[in-house]
């Protein structure tokens, strides 16, 4: 395992542990609902720290971020809705899907052909989507 790998599962385990029986009070009693209010107010840090241009502002911010799209999981883990494996299985999925000019043949000529192509894949995924859960 990989550092990167064993810091992650660290973070995981430590977000586990304060939802776990033992855990902290205001992490256990949080619910999706209830993070709304804090990815907002952490997002428009992490926007703040950006505009300031501060390195070390931006990366504690984008930690916090982290932290609550983490503990986000973990709660929906409990219901085994969907876990963290899930989201980052999904959002690297998505990430291929929508960059065929990376890893796939497919050749854009200009910025705005590059754009075009992410809506058209986006719109894709949209009806497929849509089709799915109808």
């Amino acid at each position: 395992m990989n550092k990167n790998s064993t810091t992650f599962t660290s973070f995981c385990d430590t977000i586990s542990t304060l939802r776990g029986q033992k855990g902290c009070p205001w992490d256990k009693k949080q619910t999706a609902q209830s993070l709304k209010k804090y990815i907002r107010e952490e997002t428009d840090e992490l926007l703040d720290a950006i505009d300031t241009n501060d390195p070390e502002h931006i990366c504690e911010e984008a930690g916090d971020v982290l932290f609550l799209i983490a503990l986000l999981a973990e709660i929906h883990n409990e219901t085994n809705t969907f876990n963290i494996d899930d989201v980052l299985s999904d959002i690297t999925q998505k990430m291929i899907r929508r960059h065929p000019h990376v890893f796939a043949n497919t050749r854009v000529g200009s910025e705005e052909e590059l754009n075009a192509q992410w809506e058209k894949i986006k719109s894709a995924e949209k009806s497929k989507n849509n089709l799915v859960t109808r």
